[in-house]
């Protein structure tokens, strides 16, 4: 008992010891109270800040292999660094002149070049460092052209000398020269590294320019695939169709700026690849041996992806095991494509022609036939399998938004995702910043290695003292005095900021590693170069990753749900249901299909064309007040109020028919309104228009609910009663015109007659909705206009929206929106109200 006191009491009299010259040292430069509120309070921010940078770092990515960043959150942290080199430079020369004097305690080497910086002094300018070196996460690191770059890159620069100045001029000791020194070192190289990186991006045809290469590439393509069809039998072409189609596909995935090209008044001339056809492949059995070889390689196209699991010499039988390896490389030929919309170059008629039967006559065809094979001997029945086909399609475009969103958002060089920069980035630079770390070390030390070896210890008091020992003594001892809890406050500072870097630096690999990007290289170099396919090594490494991505979550094509009868600030997210994208593809395909193969598909129409399909005569009338003479975001609030009571009066049934069409209309419901609500933008009609129609819907709902607390506060129970009442028929001895109704009014009445006909035909009201919400959600997403387009690219910094998704799968097909209201392209017939006026 005696020896655990003795231990107990030794240990309290080392921690004293250990504590005290940390503690009065680190608190000294407030002890006189002149600073002492606001290095406190600057103090608690920091830790905060450290706590964040830790928390997205870490725990956010756990589940997410990602290389973009909430705008958000981006714009909070680049407000707060804005402000954190002022405020932290204002401290650091106020803990400088307050304590000018060595640390008790720190060695023999910390006097002998002169007045040492004080421990506060020197843990600010760590911090400094550290906060630097994390810097890069609020900053995309691509081509923002433009004198904005260069401005910014001259502010950092300028952030880099002045740590500089105060590190090499302030510190004077050897062994935390070294120590800071080094961090510097590492903040200059992040800097070289990045500006190399941007201009190489800016630069390069295979990125930068990329757009008006790729612009070139395909009006001369399709010109020469024109020639082609010329000298073909037009009707043997067209009848060409599945994986045929892919396989003869010149869309460039990656090598077209190995091209020969010269400048010339209409763009540049190429000297296009010769690559194999189905035509061409009848000549000889060799054709396709040698398909592939070496020096056809500089470019691969998607045909070339699409022909390799027919190759003789492909051993590995890669891209045969797994077809989304494909469908990924389409994705990625097709975002290059798209991003030429994105910087104000057009997409010809010939092109979205082209594009159209690629997908639906090439790519949806193929996902029918292996639909059908992989699901016969399983016995599935077919709407579970067009449910397949149609997420399968979905995910390519997804994968291309998610290209994009990376392109122009990403705070990591995952755009440059190759074999080579890998090399470069990865293994020949950090060996070259630590050459330039060692050269530090050694000038620091004055050439004497050892010297500056001890002196790192004996010059740091936390090495010398260890950080275990320091923290276990700062922990028993934190409820004792302010000074032990801030001083365990700045020292967790620090432990958090150093170990985000650390850990930063290792996802930053990770991300790479397992990026799209990556993958799409890889499968590239494998199908362009022969030796590729033939070295069991590098087919064995590319299973590795393939097998590491498929133990990693999956990214889900998602959207927001909103609805008027449940306030909720943080709206959920939902994944897209299959049969969304189901009802979405059936569409788009009956939409084509039915209006020839022309230049361009038929333009689209706001549900009206469902009003009058025979299918729906019955109950045409129900949703033809909202449509005709009406907003788009008013047809869309009034239809979302009348399907939310529906959707509130009828629960849900999973199993039925109407079931399915129950979700497809409901959650493209809350989609739609969620559109209106938060992404007007995105929308067909002017932004402010939109905008005040949703805010006097608002306020006619607050009016309805009983004041603004009432529409904050109530229950879903609570506003479907209200929502019911609103509009009902009352007796009156005096006749007066009614006023007009509201949105809100005229969605409640909807609503009554919906709940009505639902009554009895349960299925064929909930079909009917389903149809008309599919309509209008296809009829929103399509866009030429720069307005809308530029809106489309700023939503990509949120992840990219659903509609998004639909927009870039129009704009590739050539699916259009009239000019002119619906209705006055297709007037509705007059047909009797069904529904009993006694109900409603």
């Amino acid at each position: 008992m005696t020896g655990g006191n003795d231990y107990t009491i030794s240990s309290y009299f080392t921690c004293n010891a250990t504590l005290h010259p940390y503690v009065h040292n680190l608190t000294s430069s407030y002890t006189d109270q002149k600073n002492e509120a606001f290095t406190v309070t600057t103090s608690i921010v920091m830790f905060i800040l450290a706590a964040l940078f830790f928390n997205l770092n870490l725990f956010s990515r756990l589940s997410n292999v990602s290389a973009i960043l909430n705008p958000t959150v981006r714009l909070f942290l680049s407000t707060s660094l804005s402000l954190f080199l002022p405020v932290m430079s204002y401290l650091f020369s106020e803990a400088k002149k307050d304590n000018a004097t060595t640390m008790t305690g720190t060695g023999t080497g910390s006097s002998q070049l002169g007045a040492e910086l004080s421990l506060r002094a020197r843990t600010i300018l760590m911090w400094m460092l550290l906060v630097e070196l994390l810097r890069k996460k609020v900053e995309a690191i691509l081509v923002n052209v433009g004198m904005q770059w260069y401005s910014g890159t001259i502010d950092r620069a300028a952030r880099i000398v002045w740590l500089g100045y105060l590190v090499f001029y302030n510190v004077k000791s050897t062994g935390k020269r070294v120590i800071y020194g080094t961090l510097w070192v590492l903040a200059a190289a992040k800097l070289l590294q990045r500006v190399a990186i941007n201009e190489l991006l800016k630069r390069s045809f295979a990125y930068g320019r990329n757009a008006q290469l790729l612009n070139s590439y395909m009006t001369q393509m399709l010109h020469e695939e024109e020639r082609r069809q010329l000298l073909q039998q037009q009707q043997q072409r067209d009848e060409v169709g599945g994986s045929e189609l892919l396989k003869m596909c010149r869309y460039p995935v990656i090598g077209e700026d190995n091209l020969e090209r010269k400048a010339g008044p209409d763009g540049y001339h190429l000297q296009l690849p010769r690559k194999n056809t189905t035509d061409d492949a009848a000549d000889s059995d060799s054709t396709t041996d040698d398909s592939h070889a070496d020096a056809d390689s500089a470019t691969v196209t998607v045909g070339d992806i699409w022909s390799l699991p027919d190759d003789k010499k492909d051993k590995g039988g890669l891209l045969l095991e797994d077809p989304r390896l494909k469908r990924l490389c389409l994705s990625f030929a097709l975002y290059k494509l798209l991003r030429r919309r994105f910087e104000d170059l057009p997409i010809t008629g010939a092109e979205t022609h082209n594009c159209r039967n690629l997908i639906f006559k090439g790519l949806h065809k193929e996902l029918l036939l292996q639909g059908v094979k992989a699901t016969k001997p399983q016995g599935l029945d077919v709407e579970l399998q067009g449910a397949d086909v149609a997420a399968a399609l979905f995910q390519v475009f997804d994968e291309e938004v998610q290209f994009l969103c990376e392109y122009y958002h990403s705070f990591l060089p995952v755009v440059l995702s190759n074999p080579f920069f890998f090399l470069a980035n990865y293994i020949l630079f950090p060996i070259l910043v630590w050459a330039f770390c060692i050269l530090t070390f050694i000038l620091c030390g004055n050439g004497n290695v050892h010297y500056a070896l001890q002196s790192i210890k004996s010059d740091n008091y936390i090495i010398s003292t260890g950080a275990m020992t320091l923290t276990r003594c700062l922990l028993r001892r934190i409820g004792h005095s302010p000074e032990v809890l801030f001083a365990t406050i700045d020292l967790s500072i620090t432990i958090l900021l150093l170990l985000t870097f650390l850990y930063e630096q290792v996802w930053e690999y990770l991300v790479f590693i397992l990026s799209n990007w990556l993958m799409v290289s890889l499968l590239c170099h494998y199908t362009g170069k022969r030796q590729w396919r033939q070295s069991r090594g590098l087919t064995r490494l590319i299973h590795c990753l393939l097998w590491v991505r498929s133990k990693l979550s999956h990214r889900n094509l998602c959207f927001k749900q909103y609805s008027v009868l449940c306030f909720c600030p943080l709206l959920p997210n939902k994944a897209v249901p299959k049969e969304v994208k189901k009802s979405i593809l059936d569409y788009l395909v009956t939409h084509i299909d039915g209006h020839g193969d022309g230049g361009h598909a038929a333009p689209l129409t706001n549900g009206w064309s469902i009003l009058q399909s025979d299918k729906h005569s019955q109950y045409r009338s129900l949703l033809a007040s909202a449509c005709e003479n009406k907003s788009g975001a008013e047809v869309i609030l009034i239809c979302h109020i009348a399907t939310s009571l529906l959707e509130v009066r009828y629960p849900m049934q999973n199993k039925t028919l109407m079931g399915s069409h129950r979700k497809v209309a409901t959650t493209l419901s809350k989609y739609c309104a969620y559109l209106v609500a938060q992404y007007p933008e995105l929308l067909p009609e002017d932004k402010d228009g939109t905008e005040l129609t949703y805010k006097e819907m608002v306020e006619d709902l607050k009016k309805e609910l009983g004041g603004c607390w009432r529409y904050h506060l109530s229950r879903q129970s609570t506003r479907y009663k209200k929502l019911r009442e609103i509009g009902r028929p009352k007796h009156a001895t005096v006749v007066v015109e009614p006023p007009p109704m509201t949105t809100v009014q005229t969605g409640a009445k909807l609503g009554r007659k919906l709940i009505h006909g639902a009554n009895e035909h349960d299925a064929r009201v909930w079909e009917l909705l389903a149809d008309f919400w599919t309509e209008l959600m296809v009829y929103v997403a399509p866009s030429s206009s720069e307005v809308h387009v530029k809106a489309h690219k700023e939503a990509l910094a949120q992840g990219g929206e659903f509609v998004t998704v639909l927009w870039a799968l129009t704009t590739h097909t050539g699916i259009t929106r009239p000019a002119v209201k619906p209705w006055t392209v297709i007037p509705i017939q007059d047909v009797e109200d069904t529904t009993s006026p006694q109900s409603v």
